[in-house]
């Protein structure tokens, strides 16, 4: 689902650029009103698990893989504007440091991943757990179905953007500039990845940790729900949420990133122009957009999570999941850091004009 350089038209990326510069500022306002000061580093949690699930590729029977990416699960932990943040420092971090999806296709694939995927599956756990106990088990039933629900909708995005470019893009004769495939392709294409095998892991993702939360960190399931009811004899209520244990998730999830390397084959939409069957989309030769836009980016320090040489595949794996962790806590840290001390200037001018419009306490003395 990591469209690459290429693979749409320069109008297409602007469009999707253009239109994610409101939500990325919305995400900016509103995700203050959730993570308080004290919870500002699960977004960095949040933006490094979503990370590292996208490392693990799930094998397709037509011989793809595919993906989950968490957004889902990061919106019902802390709202879906702090899932907008989370995902697409995630991605914005894969594509500049890994190679994985496109630098000028950013705003595209962060679109799909990291809007219409946690708000269309937020909406959904919301509709569906919304007189539902906290600890209630079909809780986290809602959220698995959000997740299923919300990844199959940003492949649909993913379908839809990529099908439609041979009918908006193409030379006099026909011929596509940019992604070859019809949506006649594309739309069963995706949708057997993520209806069959990819939507059922999110799924799995999704409720698997909200359940275990219930059991063992309650209070993490209490930031975005603080007024939730609790059901009598399930709830272990604590007064604050277990950090160690998250840290320990995160770090079983890198020593288990290797995995990702077993999945053969690759994912609809990601080859490069040289691996394209053109035969098999009647073409002779690679589009002439996606010949010259494709290679835009060559400044990936672990280019496909490995080594140049491709030697050591697993230390490669392994290595470039505790950089995308490091780079993206640093980066999510400093976002909210950003955020915070603009805030902190608007309340000082605020103030500052409350004060200069303020009447005088002194009256003045008569004539």
């Amino acid at each position: 689902m990591h469209i690459p350089d290429g693979y749409l038209s320069p109008q297409t990326e602007v469009v999707f650029g253009a239109a994610m510069i409101p939500v990325w500022f919305k995400a900016s306002r509103a995700i203050r009103k959730v993570v308080k000061t004290r919870y500002v580093p699960l977004v960095a949690i949040g933006a490094a698990f979503s990370f590292l699930v996208m490392m693990f590729n799930v094998p397709i029977p037509d011989g793809t893989t595919a993906l989950a990416v968490g957004g889902v699960l990061i919106a019902v932990l802390l709202g879906p504007w702090a899932a907008v943040i989370a995902v697409s420092v995630a991605l914005a971090v894969q594509a500049l440091f890994f190679g994985d999806g496109g630098v000028l296709a950013f705003g595209a694939n962060a679109f799909n991943m990291a809007f219409v995927m946690p708000v269309v599956g937020y909406a959904v756990y919301r509709l569906v757990a919304q007189r539902l106990s906290l600890t209630s088990p079909r809780r986290a039933l809602a959220a698995g179905l959000g997740g299923y629900i919300g990844l199959n909708a940003a492949a649909m995005c993913a379908a839809i953007e990529f099908g439609l470019q041979p009918s908006l893009f193409h030379s006099a004769n026909g011929t596509p500039l940019y992604a070859p495939f019809h949506l006649s392709q594309t739309i069963p294409t995706m949708a057997l990845a993520h209806l069959s095998v990819a939507g059922f892991v999110e799924f799995v993702v999704t409720a698997g940790v909200v359940a275990y939360l219930q059991r063992a960190n309650l209070p993490m399931l209490r930031i975005n729900y603080r007024d939730a009811t609790v059901d009598a004899g399930n709830a272990r209520p604590r007064a604050r949420v277990r950090w160690r244990w998250v840290l320990i998730g995160l770090g079983v999830m890198v020593a288990l990133t290797p995995l990702g390397l077993l999945a053969p084959g690759g994912a609809f939409g990601e080859d490069s122009p040289g691996k394209l069957a053109l035969g098999k989309y009647g073409l002779k030769a690679v589009p002439v957009g996606l010949a010259k836009w494709n290679g835009f980016w060559r400044h990936a320090v672990l280019g496909g999570y490995g080594f140049g040489s491709g030697n050591h595949p697993v230390v490669g794996y392994l290595i470039s999941a505790v950089v995308g962790i490091a780079v993206i806590c640093l980066v999510v840290l400093a976002i909210l850091g950003i955020t915070r001390l603009v805030d902190r200037g608007n309340v000082r001018g605020t103030a500052r004009a409350k004060v200069k419009d303020a009447p005088d306490e002194v009256g003045t003395l008569p004539a």
